[in-house]
């Protein structure tokens, strides 16, 4: 999961964490640019009496009551959640399988990747992918399969009438799957266009080398592939990591939709009670020590401003502190009247955009960021003032409008998650996959309205340290008019793509 402080590029934890949380996500986009009154002009004030919609009484929120799907476990470690919802005549379902990425080998990074896309696209040992696309297609049916950070799955969707068929295919593709050459060629290629391009976005290169100061650049979270991991997957790979993967224990099985649930069970227990246990992926200690302090420039001549990330290590989503890191994060950084906006953005009109994120993933820290889009001639005076913003959060506790404000945003947004049941139905499947209690979500409303001043000032005191922070900076250093040496040591990053086996270096 991820604590998100403004919607500023912040990154996943791939489950792909298909049940991350955000909060207070909020876009900044350039300021229009404000007129002046003029000359001799007066601007018309609405009296205080004119202004009913303040006393339009708000109700307290009403209990958190979701509706929880059924979860079943069987004998054999396979755990499945079942969730009927008969408002529409559809099926979906996914099997969600432990081992993503951070799992592969250093020297094929991108395998997981090439797996979960060539899985589908083969189809089985009875119907290759380009026939099962056209029978799906006359279905108005899908099954997909993908590869994340922590996890693959395989997931489907049809009419309720045509569960029985797409079911039967999608089983069919978990236990029987082609793995075709072509296909996994096809793969690669596409990886590698990916990966040619990669350095055309400052936004995108900014937080990709934010993940490697933060966490290491042979970090599992923050390593990403090159021509020569890609070219060294083979297919012998991909059949090694399904037979090693597709295990009772890494698998947990939802399906949601028009269904009957006893009968469904039945199905379900049909179709997975015969796999026989083995052993559940486990995956390596990674050790999080956080960056080295001091600024980390990435020279891009074709830009005219500068991206700028304050980065750190975040939190896990287990920990007590979760609810007033949340709340800290809301009045820093929760949208136009947060603190950082008010001051970069607004008061002093030094960025673009700016925002930030204190991440708490399940299982592992996210990533504390907090960045801004400016001229390239204001870069160190933005990057200051967000540093000064930081400082203030430990020395400034929240007043009770801004801990109101906040908390309400928090719990008004965080309801939208969990507004379907097929939302609650996934939001389970991911705290089951990572150990979590049922509970978590209930709990949720609670720990947020809990939360006081004293406690905000003490998470901001206990888990923000700007001396334990780096700045990556994305910009044209022709065009800087203040050195980055302002900031810290400098030290530039180089991003050139190594090239293909094979071919020489540019």
């Amino acid at each position: 999961m991820k604590i998100t402080l403004s919607g500023f590029g912040v990154i996943g934890a791939g489950l792909l964490l298909s049940g991350h949380l955000a909060f207070g996500q909020a876009a900044a986009s350039a300021p229009a640019a404000a007129k002046a009154p003029a000359k001799g002009s007066v601007r018309a004030k609405v009296p205080a009496a004119a202004q009913p919609w303040k006393k339009i009484p708000i109700p307290p929120l009403h209990a958190f009551k979701p509706v929880q799907p059924k979860r079943i476990e069987l004998a054999n470690g396979l755990v499945l959640f079942l969730q009927e919802d008969h408002e529409l005549p559809f099926v979906s379902g996914s099997i969600l399988i432990r081992g993503g990425s951070r799992d592969e080998p250093a020297d094929k990074v991108g395998l997981v990747n090439l797996y979960g896309q060539t899985w589908r696209t083969s189809g089985t040992a009875a119907v290759n992918g380009d026939v099962l696309d056209d029978r799906l297609e006359a279905k108005a049916a899908s099954i997909e399969t993908r590869g994340g950070t922590a996890t693959t799955s395989l997931a489907w969707n049809s009419l309720k009438g045509d569960f029985d068929s797409v079911f039967s295919t999608a089983m069919d593709l978990l236990l029987h799957p082609a793995f075709s050459k072509d296909k996994l060629l096809l793969a690669k290629r596409q990886m590698e266009t990916g990966i040619a391009r990669r350095n055309d976005d400052a936004n995108e290169i900014a937080s990709r080398e934010s993940a490697r100061v933060v966490y290491g650049a042979n970090s599992p979270y923050a390593r990403h592939a090159e021509y020569a991991t890609v070219e060294a997957v083979t297919l012998d790979d991909l059949k090694a990591w399904h037979e090693r993967t597709l295990v009772p224990e890494n698998m947990i099985v939802d399906v949601s939709g028009d269904f009957d649930g006893a009968a469904m069970e039945t199905t379900l227990r049909k179709a997975f009670e015969p796999l026989p246990m083995g052993t559940r992926l486990q995956s390596a200690k990674v050790d999080f020590a956080g960056p080295l302090p001091g600024v980390y420039f990435v020279n891009k001549s074709d830009v005219d401003q500068s991206n700028v990330f304050i980065v750190g290590l975040g939190t896990e989503r287990s920990n007590p502190d979760y609810y007033a890191l949340s709340v800290m994060n809301e009045i820093f950084s929760g949208g136009f009247g947060s603190r950082v906006m008010q001051s970069v953005r607004t008061k002093l009109g030094l960025a673009y955009s700016v925002g930030g994120s204190f991440g708490a993933a399940y299982d592992h820290p996210g990533l504390f960021r907090v960045g801004a889009g400016t001229k390239s001639s204001s870069t160190v005076a933005a990057t200051q003032a967000m540093l000064d913003e930081i400082g203030r959060l430990k020395t400034l506790p929240p007043t009770a409008d801004e801990l109101r404000k906040a908390k309400e945003q928090v719990l008004n947004s965080f309801i939208f998650n969990y507004d379907s049941r097929e939302k609650t139905l996934n939001e389970q499947v991911v705290l089951a996959f990572y150990g979590y209690p049922p509970d978590t979500l209930e709990k949720y409303k609670t720990g947020i309205e809990s939360v006081t001043s004293a406690d905000v000032s003490r998470v901001a005191n206990k888990y923000v340290d700007l001396s334990k922070l780096a700045i990556v900076v994305v910009g044209n250093e022709a065009e800087l008019n203040t050195p980055l040496s302002k900031l810290g040591k400098v030290t530039n990053v180089d991003i050139t793509i190594p090239p293909p086996p094979g071919k020489v270096k540019n």
